[in-house]
């Protein structure tokens, strides 16, 4: 294994290490009731893995963006309509948990029951892209 093939792998397993802190800090997040929070690190673990896949399936750094739609689709994951609208959505959780023009109302949304339904999208999409490696 070259030098380069071996930085790539370093740098994934940090991705898949730091995803899954993100994960027990989601869980935490969830338990403590701060719901938008915890959809905000959801959507962290996910990037993360797609980042991870990124790096091992095209053997290069991964591209700056928070989109996981659009990082699942350069990996090459052959994904089904319901998960790129799952995508699509917990994306958005990463821009309405951290600007103060839209906490607010994401605040108002993120109840019990809404944020359940989506961690558990999550925890299925994550262990579904941890099968893809």
């Amino acid at each position: 294994m070259d030098e380069e093939k071996k930085d790539f792998k370093h740098v994934s397993i940090n991705l898949l290490n730091s995803a899954d802190q993100n994960l027990t800090t989601m869980n935490n997040l969830f338990k403590s009731k701060d719901y938008s929070w915890a959809l905000f690190m959801g959507h962290l673990v996910l990037e993360k893995i797609l980042k991870a896949l990124y790096v091992i399936r095209l053997n290069k750094h991964a591209i700056f963006t928070h989109d996981l739609l659009r990082l699942a689709k350069l990996t090459g994951l052959q994904l089904t309509e319901t998960q790129e609208e799952w995508l699509d959505e917990i994306t958005t959780f990463n821009i309405n948990a951290r600007y103060d023009n839209y906490k607010q109302d994401f605040n108002k949304l993120c109840t019990k029951d809404f944020t359940e339904i989506r961690i558990s999208r999550i925890k299925n999409l994550r262990e579904w892209l941890i099968n893809q490696f």
